[in-house]
């Protein structure tokens, strides 16, 4: 589907107040469902084993006080004041961090990198290139393009941020899911309870997942009541807590009861933090999801509806606890003993419908991140089905999808209570914090300029507490904690593996590319018979002949008159806007009817359909034709730089330019423009023809090359592809023979190749086999 004039037409950032009150009031529904269903657990997790509910109240109000100033300094201040602003063209997310810095400092890992992508609207709209940047950022800077280690640690900080995001799109569900169930322990005896809870959570943790390729906007317009009427839920109760049993409560947001606990709890009030740690689980979504909406939303709806609600509900929880010391030690401290009893079955309702929203969003969070990491190189290609054709973000991802579902149902069911849960959770959503913090500091310097010193204060404010509370989480590795640990090692190897096969492979390709010189010495013709038709050549490379094509014009005695080699890559922003699609060139003299053609897309992009996609770029080639510079001569060395390539857009997006009509498109009346009609009486044959605009004029030498394309797509379109093997070369070393014959061969052997080879007829493809030695 090709939704880039949605995109075009509807931009991510509106100035009106009712537009950004209504992506507010959505926001609630998509961005806050995890953060605000964490009362459900917090306290639980808590007081599970590490401390004791005593009759002073000393921990129960230094609990709260750590709650309070956990969600005033990480999401309010942190996120909300802060890191929102480093928007990545307004996308947010670990990736988009990392796509930032990218742009202003060359440590990007793709490979076909050119400097045209410098000049594309989207990568300079944020003031790349100014020169503003003090002498400690253009240190850094240099620092860090001087050293490749830097570069890879750099790789593997986002990475390690992007596979903790998985981990935690695995146990968000299962912990907010069983806690939202856990409540019927209330309404039935213990021995009932053991055999209802796990099959109830299973059942809803599977329909959770089943209906995720219908897409969220079938039933997103539910997700935004749901989750306002459990805050309204929450901090009702809230308040009828505080009044009734403890309206003294607020004394315990002094930080002074904070110091009073530790004093008191010592070594087990630290472990205690990796339950106190679960009230901001969610928050990273704030980022996350910031492509969806704007600041300013996200903004309103955190500071004016989520974070008092969840303040008071705290509070409510804590003041009740305040006035009852000796629970039944079967059902330990919940959210659901602080609920009236009276409201107990609503509110259980209400929890778990709250808990299936709060889940979708971290799991469409999960489908994204992945696409973004595939986008750049960064890990295997898998089926990106889009469910909405009017919002360009929300996408399904079927073999995610029911990993993910497996894993989940795994967790829950060999956890089985909310602590284990709690400490997994905890360790994987401190660690993406960690590594947010770590990249903030970085773009601080490089990308907003400002002294080094500011970024030294904010990675030493912010990440010494989330130091505190990893530290925390880590001593629990054991008791829960492993599982994050283990899923982000194996995503992480999965994807380093992948990445340097990729690497290693476009390396290997540039080796083997062949040179000008051996295309000039073969003449026009190739030394073959050109017969009619187009052949397009699948490369990863921007420049150069790649080694297929010689494997092609040496072993076959004809080929196809125009020939266009095709790269589709990525860049390192969000969006490649459609009057900036292709890059188009010419390879070689212009007789020779060979064309380079790289599409662009950013790491958010849509790929078109593939039919649409054909005529974009027959269209391109057409319309580089038609307005090459004439003083853009061919040379031997460097034949094909960015100063010789044009940029061209997609059909929709240049409406003066050069227009392709096929088969039924040719209603209307035909104008002088029109290059000609192609009628063959022989036999039925797709009919081609261009209008060329009436200026500027075009002259004769032009309009033979343009007539020759025509009647090159008339004849049709034969899709070549290389079909990789990728082996280690003799001598390697024992790792990168392990890596390369045995882990990126089974990647690729097992997932998808290329997205724009899956629709391709099989009639026209030729595939060809190419082993790479790297």
């Amino acid at each position: 589907m090709d939704l880039e004039g949605v995109i075009r037409s509807h931009p991510i950032k509106k100035d009106s107040w009712k537009t950004v009150l209504t992506l507010a009031y959505q926001s609630l529904g998509v961005v806050y469902g995890d953060l605000s269903t964490s009362p459900l657990y917090v306290y639980k997790s808590t007081f599970a084993e590490d401390i004791q509910h005593s009759e002073t109240n000393e921990e129960i109000y230094g609990v709260l006080s750590f709650v309070f100033w956990t969600l005033t300094l990480i999401p309010l201040v942190k996120y909300v004041f802060i890191v929102l602003r480093a928007d990545d063209n307004g996308e947010g997310g670990t990736f988009a961090l990392y796509s930032l810095l990218c742009r202003h400092a060359r440590v990007s890992s793709l490979p076909n990198r050119q400097l045209a992508d410098q000049e594309l609207s989207e990568y300079t709209k944020d003031g790349i290139g100014s020169n503003t940047s003090s002498f400690s950022g253009s240190t850094l800077k240099s620092t860090l393009e001087k050293h490749r280690v830097l570069q890879k640690v750099l790789l593997v900080l986002a990475l390690i941020g992007t596979c903790m995001v998985i981990g935690d799109g695995v146990l968000t569900p299962a912990l907010s899911v069983f806690s939202a169930v856990s409540g019927l322990e209330l309404s039935m005896s213990k021995e009932q309870h053991r055999y209802v809870e796990l099959p109830v959570a299973c059942v809803i943790l599977i329909f959770l997942f089943a209906i995720q390729h219908y897409g969220t906007h079938r039933v997103g317009f539910l997700f935004a009541p749901i989750v306002i009427t459990w805050l309204f839920c929450i901090s009702a109760i809230g308040l009828y807590n505080i009044f009734h049993w403890n309206p003294h409560v607020y004394q315990a947001l002094s930080p002074y009861y904070m110091y009073k606990f530790l004093k008191k709890t010592q070594r087990g009030g630290w472990m205690s933090l990796g339950g106190i740690l679960l009230c901001i689980t969610g928050s990273e979504a704030m980022f996350a999801d910031l492509g969806h909406f704007s600041q300013l939303s996200i903004q309103i709806a955190f500071t004016s509806v989520v974070y008092p609600s969840l303040i008071l509900a705290y509070m409510g929880q804590a003041a009740y606890l305040s006035k009852h010391h000796v629970l039944e030690s079967n059902y330990r401290i919940g959210f659901y003993v602080s609920v009236p009893e009276i409201l107990r079955w609503p509110v259980l309702a209400i929890a778990i419908l709250a808990a299936v929203v709060g889940s979708q969003a971290v799991i469409t969070g999960t489908f994204s991140i992945i696409k973004q990491c595939s986008s750049l190189g960064c890990f295997p290609r898998v089926k990106i089905v889009h469910t909405s054709s009017k919002i360009h973000g929300q996408i399904y991802i079927p073999e995610i999808n029911w990993t993910l579902m497996l894993l989940c149902l795994a967790v829950t069911v060999g956890f089985r209570d909310t602590k284990r849960m709690g400490n997994a959770s905890g360790l994987a959503v401190i660690t993406v914090m960690l590594v947010t913090t770590c990249l903030m500091s970085l773009v601080i310097v490089l990308c907003w300029h400002k002294s080094i010193f500011v970024a030294i204060c904010f990675i030493f404010f912010f990440g010494s507490i989330e130091a505190l509370y990893f530290s925390a989480s880590l001593i629990k590795f054991r008791e829960g904690a492993w599982v994050p640990v283990a899923l982000s090692f194996i995503f992480l190897l999965v994807m380093y593996v992948w990445h340097y096969g990729t690497l290693k492979k476009y390396e290997s390709d540039v080796q083997n590319k062949v040179s000008i010189n051996w295309l000039l010495g073969l003449g026009p013709t190739l030394g073959i018979v050109r017969v009619r038709g187009i052949g397009l050549i699948h490369t990863e490379l921007v420049s150069g002949i790649p080694a297929i094509f010689s494997h092609f014009v040496t072993n076959l005695p004809a080929f196809h008159q125009v020939v266009v080699f095709l790269c589709v890559k990525s860049v390192p922003v969000p969006h490649v806007r459609p009057e900036e699609r292709f890059l188009v060139g010419r390879v070689g003299p212009k007789e020779y009817r060979l064309y380079r053609c790289i599409a662009r897309y950013g790491y958010h992009d849509v790929h078109k359909d593939d039919m649409e996609f054909e005529k974009d770029l027959v269209r391109s080639v057409a319309e580089f034709i038609r307005s090459e510079r004439p003083g853009c001569q061919v040379r031997l060395e460097g034949f094909e730089s960015d100063e010789c390539m044009t940029v061209v857009g997609t059909s929709s997006s240049n409406i003066a330019g050069i227009r392709l009509a096929e088969d039924g498109d040719f209603s209307g009346t035909a104008s002088t423009s029109e290059m000609r009609e192609i009628r063959s009486p022989e036999r039925v044959r797709k009919r081609v023809r261009f209008v060329v605009p009436e200026s500027p004029k075009i002259d004769r030498e032009t309009q033979e090359e343009l007539q020759e394309l025509m009647e090159a797509r008339e004849a049709g379109m034969a899709f070549i592809l290389g079909h990789s093997y990728v082996r280690a070369k003799s001598g390697s070393s024992l790792m990168k023979r392990i890596v390369i014959n045995i882990g990126y061969d089974f990647l690729r052997r097992n997932f998808r190749g290329p997205s724009y080879a899956l629709s391709i007829p099989h009639a026209s493809t030729l595939e060809v086999g190419m082993v790479y030695h790297v």
